[in-house]
């Protein structure tokens, strides 16, 4: 007997796994073709929906339809705009876009991205002179958040050359989304990794990113994506003050939106990207095992 592979899962478990809601989690959209036919899979296997609908389904409201999606970008990559929204507009299908508020209308780099180029050309910090090898941004986000800006200061003053611009998201470019149907999330004021954050610093990050996006947009920021995927509780009861009904975090995990109402405050996704295997796609959406979600995780080098 022929067994089922991830691309074709048995009928069977689609339809136990139907009440199930994978929330799908892209970075960069570099190609704007393969993302495309990405969403033309998405509709054959699956039902987009929205993050309002999200979030009514998980406070008892109305139901999800089966084999639900979401769709949702975070750290605010522009390509967002110039790759994927085109496509998404084209399909009507919603999605829901987190944004680092406080690097809107910037050219500053993502500090990770920063980091490692300026450790490249020579820069040096203190706080990393005994590292072993490894990612300088992993070592740099383990860090208390004080001695990670203190870090980046000193590679900033010690390298040969400063970081390559980055162009980022808009005020305009937000409007735009806005205007087409997605919904604008946050990622926080800096991206900064909230359980390395002493009080004050974590309540920039929220506070501080809430009411940057509240202003440029006009429009009520209720959903938030945990930066590092870090689920901090002293977050949480922020996020719950200023009225956030949803918040994320990438564990390679479905959702189970009925299941004694699990908490919105801290819903799983799977990553996802445009290099990401077709079969891995299917997995995530077909949910054929918990095993093949998790090694999503592992799809894309992030």
């Amino acid at each position: 007997m022929r067994q089922p592979t991830l691309a074709s899962p048995v009928p069977l478990l689609r339809a136990r796994t139907s009440r199930r809601l994978a929330v799908l989690t892209f970075r960069e959209v570099p190609d704007a073709g393969a993302f495309a036919a990405q969403l033309d899979r998405v509709l054959r296997a699956a039902t987009p929906v929205s993050a309002g609908q999200v979030q009514r389904a998980m406070s008892g409201g109305a139901p999800l339809p089966p084999h639900s999606v979401l769709i949702t970008f975070e750290h605010g990559h522009r390509d967002v705009v110039t790759h994927a929204l085109p496509a998404l507009a084209a399909r009507a299908v919603p999605a829901l876009v987190f944004a680092v508020a406080g690097l809107v209308d910037t050219d500053d780099p993502y500090w990770w991205d920063e980091a490692e180029f300026l450790v490249g050309e020579g820069g040096w910090a203190r706080s990393l002179s005994g590292r072993a090898g490894g990612s300088v941004a992993a070592a740099l986000a383990a860090m208390p958040d004080p001695d990670r800006r203190r870090s980046l200061a000193e590679l900033r003053v010690t390298a040969h050359h400063r970081a390559p611009s980055a162009p980022q998201l808009t005020t305009a470019d937000l409007h735009h989304l806005l205007d087409a149907g997605m919904n604008i999330g946050s990622h926080g004021l800096g991206h900064a990794r909230l359980d390395r954050c002493d009080d004050y610093a974590l309540r920039e990050e929220v506070v501080g990113g809430h009411e940057r996006l509240t202003k440029l947009t006009g429009a009520p920021i209720t959903s938030f994506a945990y930066p590092d995927d870090v689920h901090d509780l002293r977050a949480v009861t922020l996020l719950r003050g200023l009225g956030y009904t949803s918040a994320f975090r990438n564990d390679g995990r479905l959702v189970d939106p009925y299941s004694g109402l699990p908490d919105s405050l801290c819903i799983s996704r799977v990553r996802v990207g445009t290099r990401t295997a077709r079969s891995r796609l299917d997995a995530a959406l077909s949910a054929w095992a918990p095993s093949a979600s998790r090694r999503l995780r592992g799809a894309e080098a992030v």
